[in-house]
């Protein structure tokens, strides 16, 4: 269980989103992955939906973006991911 962390913040595009992919594909079950980034991630969002992903994004006083994804059928991620 637990989290996968990953910090896309210094990262240019098209990086992030293919680093974000790469970690996605390497959750096991009751996983979520945490991704800080420098900035919204929208064109991600449309993939997360297409792959059944579900994910919450907070920004933080410093503008940093903090974003939570799970699978959509994993409750046990997704519980994890909500305490956050």
């Amino acid at each position: 269980m637990g989290h996968l962390y990953l910090d896309v913040s210094q990262l240019e595009p098209p990086e992030p989103l293919e680093k974000i992919l790469e970690a996605i594909a390497k959750l096991h079950p009751g996983q979520f992955l945490y991704v800080y980034h420098r900035r919204e991630p929208f064109p991600l969002y449309t993939l997360l939906k297409d792959m059944n992903m579900k994910w919450r994004t907070c920004n933080d006083d410093h503008g940093m973006y903090h974003i939570y994804i799970w699978p959509e059928e994993d409750s046990a991620a997704e519980e994890h991911a909500m305490a956050q």
